[in-house]
């Protein structure tokens, strides 16, 4: 097999490709790469677990912590105690993750747009719904 016929070649070449590109676009807000998956996560729903929001983003609770402490620190989060269970907390984004939201968006959109352009529309959509079905998610 040659590395044009490896998935894992391929998908983890264009994952750093992507990756760098998303880096340097959220740099110009003094955001890294590593917190992206926690917003995203968070604009999507807020109000949840550190525990839930670490399968959400498909890391371990121990790095979760680290990634929401910078969060905290950049002021973008906050976290409420579970009134039933002290040791639970709800993570919450603060009024300027939530203004911030539109622009980084747009930013992985205009990445997206980037690495896409090559594709006509039926082909994204069937890369979409291929990658989708690879990682379970269809």
């Amino acid at each position: 097999m040659n590395r044009n016929e490896s998935l894992a070649y391929l998908v983890s070449h264009l994952n750093l490709d992507l990756q760098n590109e998303l880096d340097s676009r959220l740099k110009y807000y003094q955001i890294d790469i590593k917190l992206w998956p926690v917003l995203f996560a968070l604009w999507q729903e807020e109000g949840i677990s550190q525990t839930e929001l670490s399968r959400r983003c498909d890391v371990a609770n121990y790095t979760m912590t680290r990634l929401l402490d910078q969060l905290q620190g950049l002021g973008l989060i906050v976290r409420h105690q579970e009134e039933d269970n002290r040791r639970t907390f709800l993570i919450y984004l603060t009024d300027q993750a939530k203004a911030m939201e539109q622009d980084l968006i747009r930013e992985a959109e205009r990445v997206n747009e980037r690495f896409l352009e090559k594709l006509d529309e039926q082909e994204r959509a069937m890369l979409m719904a291929l990658l989708n079905k690879i990682n379970h998610r269809e």
